[in-house]
């Protein structure tokens, strides 16, 4: 099997800097990182908040360093990553997410990397209709900032519907192929794509291989995440409870997504981009050691997978 750069989503790292970030990938093996670049200081909910490089420093010297210093320890930034609620009908919280993605896409531009990781957003308390109304107001215009600039947008798969603050209708859009089409339908721009999260249609029980196929030229990032499904409870709790009571985040080799197969599969749809592992999994996040072991097995399960 083709072997991939496998690199690092930086939110697991939440407490280092840009540097230390670069030198963990370095010493654990990983070939590149999607960094996150919140906006400073904000957190608003778990693995957010997390700001690795100031999107609104283009000072010469301060993207020479950022470019230098991975150069150096031969760490690729594949993506910036961002993902707030941009359709959030709180109006003051909906300009800040839109702002500060064109700030990413910007930044991106600037920094050479080219590629923007995010989410549609959405506003939970309406219809899928009513969401594609919103989505076609607010995107067509950060998708066109982006286009100028020649950075590849893409969108995480994940419904953000795990929580009691998430329900009804969680808060990303982007959750099914169905809706993916109707979002490319209306934006027909190819640098507005997907970053594809296997995890997000497993737990949904929905087919994570046949998308790498059928939408293999939307696809501009992919996240490497595992979950698990506890069938016995999904028993007890149905379809129709909050995802967390039968589903957990797990990283890969824990879960059940069979990742010599999705592998395969990636390699086969001709994807040649950017490939990272997001880690969320409560059972290693106890101390720093633990983020440490986390990052450890899961690059070597999906070198294995490679072999």
């Amino acid at each position: 099997m083709r072997k991939f750069k496998i690199g690092l989503h930086s939110a697991i790292l939440p407490n280092q800097t840009f540097e230390e970030v670069i030198d963990i990938c370095h010493d654990k093996g990983y070939q590149s990182v999607e960094l996150c670049v919140w906006p400073q200081g904000q957190s608003e909910r778990r693995y957010a908040g997390v700001s690795h490089l100031d999107v609104e420093n283009h000072d010469p010297a301060y993207i020479n360093h950022v470019l230098d210093y991975a150069k150096q320890k031969d760490v690729e930034i594949v993506a910036l990553g961002y993902y707030p609620n941009p359709l959030d009908p709180d109006q003051e919280k909906s300009e800040v997410a839109i702002n500060h993605i064109k700030k990413v896409i910007t930044f991106a531009h600037i920094l050479g990397v080219n590629r923007v990781s995010t989410f549609i957003g959405k506003d939970k308390s309406k219809t899928v209709e009513e969401n594609l109304k919103l989505f076609e107001n607010v995107w067509p215009a950060i998708i066109a900032h982006a286009e100028s600039l020649n950075v590849w947008v893409g969108i995480e798969n994940c419904p953000m519907y795990f929580t009691t603050d998430e329900w009804p209708g969680g808060v990303n859009l982007a959750s099914s192929p169905k809706i993916w089409k109707a979002m490319f339908d209306a934006i027909p721009s190819p640098y507005f794509g997907l970053s594809y999260d296997p995890s997000h249609l497993n737990f949904q029980g929905m087919d994570y291989i046949k998308p790498l196929h059928e939408f293999k030229d939307r696809i501009h990032h992919i996240h490497i995440k595992d979950t698990l499904v506890d069938l016995e409870q999904l028993d007890n709790v149905g379809i129709f409870a909050y995802p967390l009571e039968y589903m957990t985040p797990k990283i890969p080799g824990k879960g059940s997504i069979d990742w010599k197969s999705f592998l395969k599969n990636v390699a086969s749809s001709g994807y040649d981009e950017g490939m990272v592992i997001e880690i969320e999994d409560k059972d290693y996040e106890g101390s720093f050691d633990d983020v440490l072991t986390a990052l450890d097995l899961s690059i070597h399960h999906i070198h294995h997978m490679m072999k």
